[in-house]
């Protein structure tokens, strides 16, 4: 049974085999040139990057991933590097698979910060599959501003 029927009337082969219609299914999805096959299976690990007066806070949802087998680093050139590795789950050959749709396998996320991320003090944690990156910002010092006299 498939909440939006099939267009070619095929049928399941389970009860468990429910498809649920998804419009940008067929849609291409581009992703970086430079980024393998082999680093795809995860390329969609989701980032988010806000800027609060202090920092700014990256957040990845890594669901299922240990901390050990994420690792964070900060290149030359102000680039934040988020990588790590999700283990395919070992098969029993006893086990009948119905549907596989979590991914495994290596992925790369990379970030170019701006000027004024304070690179040497970037500090990471991770809390229910969730990464948290926080790189602090410079204080922007404020131009001297001196008063000139106009003469006349």
């Amino acid at each position: 049974m498939s909440i939006v029927p099939s267009l070619f009337g095929g049928r399941r082969n389970s009860i468990f085999d429910m498809d649920v219609w998804d419009p940008f299914k067929h849609f291409p999805v581009q992703y970086s040139s430079n980024v393998s096959n082999e680093t795809s299976a995860l390329v969609n690990a989701r980032v988010d990057w806000k800027e609060t007066p202090e920092a700014h806070v990256f957040k990845a949802d890594l669901p299922g991933i240990k901390k050990e087998e994420v690792k964070v680093e900060v290149e030359d050139g102000r680039v934040l590097q988020i990588t790590g590795e999700r283990n395919v789950e070992k098969e029993d050959k006893n086990d009948t698979r119905h549907r596989v749709e979590r991914s495994s396998g290596k992925f790369t996320r990379r970030f170019r910060l701006p000027e004024n991320a304070k690179m040497e003090d970037v500090k990471a944690s991770m809390e229910n599959g969730v990464l948290t990156v926080t790189v602090p910002k410079e204080e922007v010092k404020k131009p001297d501003v001196k008063s000139i006299e106009i003469s006349g």
